[in-house]
């Protein structure tokens, strides 16, 4: 077993006295340059970590975590996040951690400031966040920034933000989409589909759109179209039936969020299975149409992990004093009929 150094171990390690070493552990100050990096050399060979559980239980601190999240009831791809939360939220049961937080309609930015102005009025320590829209989520970003709030973003990044982020490469998903259509279709016309978010503003989907096109780009000898399609919720089917007559000579669908169920639905009662199909997560119905073989790929993207990692960082951050990374990037899971059982929620 690793050995559990106490201050006066490091303090003889080091050569110096206990309370240098306290102030060096503490960022108290008044220790000599060469000394603390002597120190802080020290502390990381040996992996010290200090006994925080005691020090909080003796400050009695409260630790107040605010989070702004698309409603699961909205869209059922951010379910399975409040199992990633509850996980990191047991794992530091010791600490006083109290959660709030606040679901906004995912196509509706009016709600998310909203939700937004409501958690600025709980008072929190540190934010986790689900930054889905772009204008809107820079500003909120800005915010809590001047306030100096420490934040953890998840599943879509802003770029031009310093917030920390959790999630996957939205561009080279896209031309791992790509590569996984290639694989399975020789020639023909390929159709990209944003299905329900507010497009303008959804980040995630535009660069998983640009990293699909790129790869297709840079192909040597590919000359058919790559179409482009934004549908609302409310006119799916109607708009995509529309969609597959105007374009008799598609041989690919690519959906850039969890949403390929509604594609695969008309596919198959269109009887038009010869239409490859490449869409992410692994919502139910997903899942059953890539059973049968209507679906061909999805590509997990894996939320319960995001959000796990991004709370766990955020209170790793408050009662170790660790650094948050600036960002942690994912593994792209692709997935089949083949390989989808270990993949799903127990």
């Amino acid at each position: 077993m690793m050995k559990k150094y106490t201050i006066k171990d490091i303090a003889q390690l080091a050569g110096v006295s206990k309370g240098t070493i306290d102030r060096v552990i503490h960022n108290r100050g008044n220790v000599a340059k060469d000394v603390e990096d002597k120190v802080k050399q020290l502390l990381e060979d040996i992996d010290y970590q200090p006994n925080l559980i005691a020090r909080n239980l003796k400050n009695n601190r409260i630790y107040q975590i605010g989070a702004l999240l698309p409603d699961p009831k909205k869209d059922a791809y951010w379910e399975v996040c409040s199992d990633g939360i509850q996980q990191a939220l047991s794992e530091f049961s010791a600490f006083d951690i109290r959660m709030n937080t606040f679901l906004f309609d995912p196509t509706d930015t009016k709600s998310f400031t909203a939700q937004h102005k409501q958690l600025l009025d709980s008072a929190p320590d540190i934010i986790l966040m689900v930054p889905l829209f772009y204008k809107e989520a820079k500003n909120v970003l800005e915010q809590y920034k001047s306030l100096n709030i420490q934040v953890c973003t998840f599943n879509n990044q802003i770029e031009a933000s310093t917030a920390n982020f959790i999630g996957q490469d939205l561009y080279q998903s896209g031309r791992v989409a790509a590569k996984l259509m290639h694989s399975i279709i020789d020639k023909g016309d390929m159709a990209i589909i944003h299905i329900d978010e507010k497009y303008k503003n959804a980040v995630h989907m535009q660069e998983k759109e640009k990293g699909f096109k790129s790869y297709y780009e840079d192909l040597n000898g590919f000359h058919d179209d790559i179409l482009k399609c934004k549908i609302k919720y409310t006119e799916t089917e109607d708009k995509l039936r529309d969609f597959l007559k105007d374009h008799p000579n598609l041989t690919g669908i690519f959906v850039t969020n969890s949403k390929a169920f509604h594609v695969a639905r008309l596919l198959e009662s269109e009887n038009k299975n010869h239409i490859k199909l490449v869409g992410y997560d692994l919502l139910e119905e997903n899942v059953n149409f890539l059973k049968n073989g209507v679906i061909d790929f999805l590509i997990h993207q894996n939320p319960r992990q995001q959000a796990y990692l991004g709370l766990k960082f955020l209170i790793e951050y408050l009662v170790f004093e660790k650094e948050i990374p600036g960002k942690h990037l994912l593994p792209i899971d692709i997935i089949n009929s083949e390989n989808v059982k270990p993949f799903l929620r127990a």
